[in-house]
């Protein structure tokens, strides 16, 4: 998309919101200028009157003109605290709306996107980019606008005085805009390129971080240094690039305003001497160049955040332009579900080129019925389940829930009918009972506590210094793998749902957790539908039927004892497992 459309469908539409703060802060920078553009002409009154009648310099006539511009001062002194208190707010509200629509875009996300997409760059692009996106909001229109209000208030003045020379001082500036124009592509990119090394960076130090037991562990603090150290480095050379534009762009600004002084010395010289400018004139042209070129070089710094604002806003357009979950909020809303489940000729794999994960996968799940899924690793178990709650959509097939394809379904209901409880639990930074009620919303704490009882929680929450308000920490650091799991069963509790998964929810914990756990489990299972995927057979024992899947698809299925009187697939994982 050109830089035009990029403009006109990912940062007019929040612009528009603060058209009335705009059209009163390009006023304030009208009022600000003409006092800028006013002195130079007072100035040429006092040193006309002096050059050609010095009694006629009276103190009233300087009075008179200091307080002219006084008051014009005085003006230009309000008129720029709105346009830097006011017109950065609007950045701010404009970088505000920004952001929660690329938050409220990324939480409806497929999981593929995820898959492929570091969270270091997703971070770099909801704070550095559009903190630049902010800053280009507000002075983008008002250095143009400035600019160019002095560069035709400017050429019609002088023109009014002399025009061969106005016009021959202001040939530069043509040039100077072409060479603008170039270099300003040629930092877009190195800008661009600065902007998802940075994210690498950011991606690195935010994995390295969340990693610092296992780094530390394993002493391989210098393997991380080193790989920090490449993408550090890597980010370095790209900003040298894009510093070597910039340094090239304001040497050709230099010349060519240099350009405009020696034309400037050299004919005002020889009209000076023809008598055809007078001094007060000379002087009025040097103070206007004067403010001219400060206008440029102005620009020409604000072409850095002019490029690293558009550099900000084509990002934010990838986010925004990237697909969102197909009916997050549209479709049939379900209530009251029984949990009854089908899977009809479903196949899916992540990457056409890799084959099938799942193929012709058929199934049927009665209401309230416990299935185990078990089969050897990457034979499909957790993927099968990922279907079921539409993290991925399969390439062939159809779910049914209730009889229903839960493709007509809403996302939202879908995923409130289906409890998850995973091997690698996620707790939120801040205390037990609102890690807790996340489950449910407005959930009450009387509602925390009963769950957490039926989790065998409500002890060890106890004995925690705050109990329940007690803080567990970045990713619940301050409670043990048991702890944790019991706190995440609890959270299913609250939720309530009809349809359960089971994740591996106890192959990471210790022998006595698991025991605590499994009775938790075995109370959270009761009247729902459950999926349990476990790889320790004796963990699925109990199942009312268990589902064998390997990469040829469900291989076998039946009871526990059905399955180890025949030969197969689940014997052999039965017989090698630890019982």
């Amino acid at each position: 998309m050109n830089k035009k459309g990029l403009l006109k469908k990912h940062f007019f539409p929040y612009f528009k919101k603060h058209k009335a703060v705009l059209v009163l802060d390009l006023f304030c920078a009208l009022l600000t200028t003409g006092c800028e553009i006013v002195l130079p002409m007072l100035i040429r009154e006092i040193t006309s009157v002096a050059t050609t009648d010095i009694s006629g310099l009276t103190r009233s006539l300087i009075v008179r003109l200091a307080a002219v511009y006084g008051v014009l001062k005085l003006i230009d002194m309000a008129a720029g605290y709105y346009m830097i208190y006011i017109g950065h707010g609007m950045g701010v509200k404009i970088e505000k709306d920004m952001r929660e629509d690329m938050f409220s875009h990324l939480l409806t996300a497929p999981f593929s996107y995820f898959d492929k997409t570091k969270i270091g760059q997703l971070m770099s692009r909801i704070t550095t980019d559009l903190f630049d996106i902010a800053e280009f909001s507000h002075h983008c229109p008002e250095e143009f606008f400035i600019a160019g209000i002095k560069v035709v208030a400017s050429f019609s003045i002088l023109a009014s005085i002399n025009l061969t020379l106005t016009v021959a001082t202001f040939v530069a500036i043509p040039l100077i805009f072409f060479g603008t124009v170039y270099f300003r592509r040629k930092m877009r990119a190195a800008f661009k390129q600065r902007r998802v090394i940075a994210g690498d960076v950011n991606a690195q130090t935010e994995t390295t971080l969340l990693g610092i037991r296992v780094v530390k562990s394993f002493g391989n603090e210098d393997l991380e240094r080193e790989k920090f150290n490449k993408e550090s480095t890597a980010l370095s050379l790209v900003q040298r690039d894009s510093y070597k534009y910039m340094a090239r762009l304001n040497s050709v600004t230099r010349l060519f305003d240099g350009l405009m002084y020696v034309i400037m010395i050299i004919l005002g010289g020889l009209f000076l001497i023809k008598g055809k400018i007078t001094a007060a004139d000379m002087t009025a042209y040097l103070l206007y160049i004067g403010m001219l070129i400060a206008a440029i070089k102005r620009i020409v710094e604000f072409t850095e955040q002019f490029e690293k604002g558009m550099t900000g806003i084509e990002r934010f357009a990838e986010i925004i332009e990237a697909p969102s979950e197909s009916g997050y909020d549209s479709g049939e809303d379900v209530a009251d579900v029984k949990g009854e489940l089908e899977f009809r000729d479903v196949s899916f794999s992540y990457a056409k080129e890799k084959g099938d994960v799942l193929a012709d996968i058929s199934l049927f799940v009665k209401e309230g019925e416990n299935i185990a899924v078990v089969g050897p690793s990457g034979s499909g178990k957790t993927t099968l389940c990922s279907l079921l709650s539409r993290f991925y959509e399969p390439q062939q097939g159809s779910i049914l829930l209730d009889g229903k394809d839960i493709k007509e379904l809403s996302l939202s209901s879908l995923r409130n009918a289906i409890g998850v409880v995973q091997q690698e639990v996620y707790l939120f930074s801040g205390s037990v009972i609102e890690n807790i009620i996340y489950g449910k919303k407005n959930g009450t704490r009387e509602e925390a506590i009963a769950a957490a009882k039926k989790a065998g929680a409500h002890e060890f929450i106890s004995a925690l210094p705050d109990g329940y308000d007690t803080y567990v920490g970045e990713r619940g650091v301050m409670l043990s793998g048991g702890q944790k799991q019991r706190i995440s069963i609890a959270r299913v509790f609250v939720k309530n749902p009809p349809v359960l998964i089971l994740d591996e929810a106890t192959s990471a914990l210790d022998n006595e957790s698991e025991q605590h756990i499994k009775k938790s489990l075995a109370e959270l299972s009761k009247g729902r539908t459950t999926f349990t995927i476990a790889h320790r057979l004796s963990t699925v024992r109990n199942a009312s039927r268990i589902i064998v899947l390997t990469e040829k698809g469900i291989e076998q299925q039946g009871t526990h004892d059905e399955l180890v009187a025949v030969e197969g697939v689940y014997k052999r994982l039965y017989e090698n497992s630890e019982v």
